[in-house]
């Protein structure tokens, strides 16, 4: 009995003691997969290691992020042609028991391959460095997955006559380079920039969801976001904003068939000159191909940013026919805009048929679709229409719009390339498409 026990811990400090300087190398590993396989998944970052200052029971390492060129790099603010590099510099306390860990801040004795601790600063094209305030700790699990988690306490600083602060903000991250899954979550608190030209303030943004890949070569998952305010004012007073942004959306893929769910809200958005504007919407997605939606995303991203909507269309023509041949509906049971004369409610309804690939045309989705739209709109509105432009009044006249108390409404109905509004039949000639 003694001896089992004397056995068990030699076996305990064994652990203890030797498998710090052996999990090091596999947590080192695990923070490269997991960087690099994020940069896969952009698809426009470049992510490169300096190496790690290995010690038993900890180690220094460092890793420099930079954006390729494409889509991001093209919308992004540069200076002298080149754009600031994202420096990490990370602190990992390693073995199954990270017993040094504890010294610093946030140490755990969790089991794992590695607890660390991060700081993050932008490289600017001069030379010089900006630190960023706020740290990431993160824990490496058994399977190599990675729990970062970025807090942020509320400061200020300021610099060349401007100003920034912010608020307590905090941002958790779970990846797994093996399943491609990632988990995420954020309360990010006030922010405010302040210039002798304008004042820029984002207020109470929370968000989460999840990100799982397919093997369509497109993601799913669900998503939250809620954000209190935002907005900007210039020295003059002019300025805009908005408030009570709410989106909510998940998909999903079923045998094959991709389906979505969309509900967003924005209770108020400032436009200088016009007025608040508010929006509720509710969009719902059902039978797409997964294939086909796959490849029409793959056709997007190889037909980049040309400008030019007519090569856009030239390029994905054929993978968004395939789509659309596969069948799907798509609906929208909300879409109510509030302007400052009143509220246009809509609704709309779309169902494609499913046809076969390899006959499908325009014409033939023509046929194989049936629609249906629903909208009210205040008599306010089209009035102002009518003054801004009298030959709006045709859609009036024309009796697209019929006068119901003090909203007009539209009912129209679409079937078999007979479109129907307001109870008059308007067939479309089809043999010109």
């Amino acid at each position: 009995m003694k001896k089992g026990i004397v056995a068990l811990l030699v076996v305990l400090a064994l652990v203890v003691l030797v498998s710090p300087a052996l999990i090091g190398r596999l947590a080192e590993k695990s923070v490269d997969e997991n960087l690099n396989w994020a940069a896969a998944e952009s698809g426009e970052l470049t992510v490169t290691s300096t190496g790690f200052d290995r010690g038993w029971f900890s180690s220094e390492g460092q890793h420099r992020i930079e954006i390729r060129e494409g889509q991001l790099h093209a919308l992004l603010p540069k200076s002298s042609g080149a754009l600031p590099v994202l420096v990490i510099d990370t602190h990992l306390d390693h073995g199954l028991v990270p017993f040094s860990s504890m010294s610093r801040e946030q140490g755990s004795l969790a089991p794992g391959l590695g607890s660390a601790i991060s700081s993050v600063s932008f490289e600017m094209p001069d030379g010089d460095t900006i630190e960023l305030p706020g740290k990431i700790f993160s824990k490496i699990g058994l399977g190599g997955e990675l729990q970062s988690n970025y807090t942020l306490e509320a400061g200020s600083h300021e610099e060349n006559d401007t100003t920034a602060s912010w608020g307590d903000s905090n941002i958790a991250v779970t990846t797994n380079p093996s399943t491609g899954e990632i988990d995420y979550a954020g309360d990010v608190g006030t922010l405010k920039v302040v210039d002798d030209r304008s004042v820029v303030s984002i207020d109470g943004m929370s968000f989460s969801g999840t990100h799982v890949p397919t093997k369509y070569g497109f993601a799913i998952g669900d998503i939250k976001l809620e954000l209190d305010a935002m907005s900007m004012e210039s020295v003059g007073g002019a300025g805009g904003g908005l408030r009570g942004l709410s989106i909510e959306a998940m998909s999903s893929v079923d045998d094959g068939a991709v389906s979505g769910h969309t509900l967003l809200s924005l209770e108020s958005q400032m436009i200088p000159g016009f007025g608040e504007v508010s929006l509720a919407a509710d969009v719902t997605l059902e039978g797409a191909d997964a294939e086909a939606v796959g490849a029409l995303q793959q056709a997007i991203d190889a037909a980049g940013t040309s400008g030019d909507p007519n090569m856009l269309f030239a390029a994905i023509e054929e993978d968004l026919k395939r789509l659309l041949a596969g069948g799907m509906e798509l609906r929208f049971d909300q879409l109510d805009v509030t302007l400052p004369m009143g509220t246009v409610v809509t609704k709309l309804d779309f169902k494609v048929a499913e046809e076969d690939p390899d006959t499908f045309d325009w014409s033939s989705l023509l046929l194989g679709t049936e629609a249906s739209a629903n909208v009210t709109v205040p008599e306010a509105l089209v009035d102002m229409a009518m003054q801004m432009n009298p030959q709006a009044g045709a859609i009036v006249g024309m009796g697209f719009l019929q006068k119901s108390g003090d909203v007009y409404e539209m009912e129209a109905e679409y079937k078999k390339g007979l479109l129907t509004i307001n109870g008059a039949p308007m067939p479309i000639p089809l043999g010109s498409m």
